[in-house]
């Protein structure tokens, strides 16, 4: 499949590392927002990632790197069909072809059903996979609002691709306790009051994991730019630090970002999910030139 370079390049980096056969990172903007049940506007969430990510410096002080120069180009956005079901479809073979191009992809959206299509394709490429889901809501809704490809059922449909994992939840059904597996799902109150839930999060995991990042899994005190807010979420080091874990004991072979709903009186949260993006992207490369 041939891409075309997006206009708004992700870091703003020199273009000679910008081109897609040397890249090793591909940035994918998903702009859906289809199923959203409270405030609408995550469609415009990718083009704000990528607005704020000029602004940031890329030497990444914690590994002491520039995880730019391993080439990250950001291509042309997903053109989504209003059917979500559908658009899972459309993301799926645009992941698919980066992926057998030998990039890892990340996607940024976008509410949180755009993750199916990726992690279906990466399912296609990687055996053994296991998805990680940092989340404020544990998303297991067989069916909402007369879809089962509704943002609130993102996980019983990435249940049927491959084993998960969920951690920063503090929001649910009573109709999803059912499906609650208490060994793979770590509250927010458990990370934060200072359980020990590395180990178990480490241990249902499989070998190659991919990560999706719900931005309502942090506290709206520090991330307020979510469709669906909820307090007390995670602060900035409590995920980080259990995405470096995971990095080091892992290979992690994809991720995305979603549910940034952009406001114009605030651009400090667009900044810090992009300012995530680059962070995590700083962990899994040093480790790659480690290995």
């Amino acid at each position: 499949m041939e891409f075309s370079i997006y206009p708004g390049l992700y870091g703003c980096i020199p273009e000679e590392f910008c081109r897609y056969k040397e890249a090793s990172i591909a940035i994918l903007p998903i702009p859906y927002d289809g199923t959203s049940t409270w405030m609408k506007g995550s469609n415009l969430g990718p083009q704000a990632l990528l607005d704020a990510s000029a602004n940031m410096e890329l030497y990444d002080i914690e590994t002491d790197s520039e995880v730019f120069k391993r080439g990250i180009v950001t291509i042309d956005p997903v053109s989504c069909p209003d059917d979500p079901e559908a658009m899972v479809d459309v993301v799926c073979d645009r992941a698919r072809s980066i992926l057998n191009d030998g990039k890892f992809i990340v996607g940024i959206g976008g509410e949180h059903t755009i993750s199916i299509g990726s992690v279906r394709a990466a399912a296609e490429r990687f055996s053994d996979l296991s998805v990680l889901q940092f989340d404020a809501h544990s998303d297991t809704r067989n069916e909402y609002e007369g879809s089962r490809y509704n943002h609130a059922c993102v996980m019983s449909r990435i249940a049927e691709i491959c084993p998960y994992v969920q951690a920063g939840i503090r929001s649910m059904d009573s109709s999803e306790l059912e499906r609650l597996n208490r060994d793979r799902t770590f509250f927010a109150h458990e990370i934060l009051n200072g359980s020990n839930v590395t180990n178990k999060i480490l241990k249902a995991l499989t070998h190659n994991v991919y990560i999706t990042i719900d931005l309502d899994v942090f506290d709206p005190s520090i991330m307020p730019s979510t469709g669906t807010p909820e307090p007390g979420g995670l602060d900035w080091y409590s995920l980080i630090k259990l995405i470096k874990l995971v990095v080091r004991e892992k290979d992690v072979v994809g991720m995305d970002v979603t549910e940034l709903l952009p406001n114009p009186a605030n651009r400090s949260p667009d900044f810090m999910a992009a300012k995530l993006v680059y962070r995590v992207l700083s962990m899994i490369f040093t480790k790659k030139k480690e290995s």
